[in-house]
């Protein structure tokens, strides 16, 4: 938009700049001066002409400024009036919103109001219903006050009739206590009549128990009975055995030593063995018997025949063979 009015000034500045035609002269014919003149006249009308133009142009500017300040304060008011439009709008919603807000809290209280006048009604007419059932219980039991007037006036002993009904409702409290015990009593006593139940049945089961565990026992008793006899009878077998054992081992022991003593006897070889050690014995009593094997094959050799076959060489238990010298 400026360079379209930049423009347009532009255009209308150089159509006001343009000369009027003069006819045309004839320099060659004027004088200098009158030359001269002309182009003062010229430059003269050509500056009032600028000067007009630049006046218009100032007045214009002047009066492009004053549009655009007004402008600027038509835009401010605008502003000013849009930001008032606003908050106008801003407090009529918020009145609308508080209106709305009043009218559900008066529809509230209305609701809660007809409600309340409905209870109260429902309660008037429990109520009269209630005084109804009063009046009528009340002339129902009108016979019953003349009786207990008349048994007051009989009895002597109370001074009003609400002092004997107390009394009478003091006596049925208590009736109602001793029976409460009495039921609590009988309560208690069938819970201990449930645990001596329970005692004598766990009692019982208890006493099975151990009856099985007795006859186990026993069982176990007689088993190990049964077994220490058993081992008795083989220990006194095993004693038995060992006392045989015992005396056919002294037995040979003794045989040894006789063999011992007549076949030392007879080679007249030194006893040096000791009497407990019957291997040793046995070795000596076969060296012996080696030697008198060898005497006999030494004198009768026609007859090695009829000798007892050579038994093998035996060692003394020192390990030392018999010389044939010591015989």
């Amino acid at each position: 938009m400026a360079f379209d009015l930049e423009q347009g000034l532009r255009t209308a500045f150089q159509d006001k700049l343009r000369l009027q035609k003069v006819p045309a002269w004839d320099a060659t014919m004027l004088p200098p001066t009158t030359r001269l003149l002309l182009k003062r006249r010229e430059v003269v009308e050509l500056e009032r002409a600028l000067q007009r133009q630049r006046e218009e142009f100032w007045q214009r500017m002047e009066r492009l400024a004053q549009r655009q300040k007004q402008l600027g304060q038509r835009r401010e008011q605008l502003q000013d009036l849009i930001l008032k439009f606003d908050a106008f709008l801003k407090a009529l919603v918020a009145r609308q919103e508080q209106a709305l807000r009043r009218e559900d809290r008066a529809r509230a209280q209305v609701a809660e109001q007809d409600a309340e006048v409905s209870r109260l009604c429902q309660e008037l007419a429990g109520l009269q219903w209630h005084r109804e059932h009063l009046a009528q219980r009340l002339r129902s039991l009108h016979s019953f006050g003349e009786y207990l007037r008349d048994v007051l006036a009989r009895m002597g002993q109370f001074q009003s009739v609400p002092a004997m009904v107390s009394h009478f409702r003091v006596l049925v409290g208590a009736r109602a206590l001793l029976a409460q015990q009495a039921e609590a009593r009988r309560e208690k006593l069938a819970q201990g009549r449930a645990q001596l139940q329970r005692y004598q049945e766990e009692a019982g089961s208890e006493l099975l128990r151990t009856k099985d565990e007795l006859a186990q026992l026993r069982a176990q008793l007689e088993a190990t009975h049964r077994d220490v006899l058993q081992e008795e009878s083989h220990w006194a077998h095993i004693q038995s055995t060992a006392t045989q054992k015992t005396l056919l081992l002294g037995q040979i022991k003794l045989a040894v030593q006789n063999l011992l003593q007549l076949a030392t006897a007879r080679l007249k070889v030194p006893m040096d063995v000791a009497l407990e050690d019957t291997e040793a014995q046995l070795d000596m009593v076969l060296l012996c018997m080696q030697d008198l094997a060898a005497i006999c094959a030494e004198l009768c050799p026609g007859q090695l025949r009829l000798c007892p076959p050579c038994l093998p060489v035996a060692t003394s238990h020192r390990g030392a063979k018999v010389a044939p010298s010591q015989e």
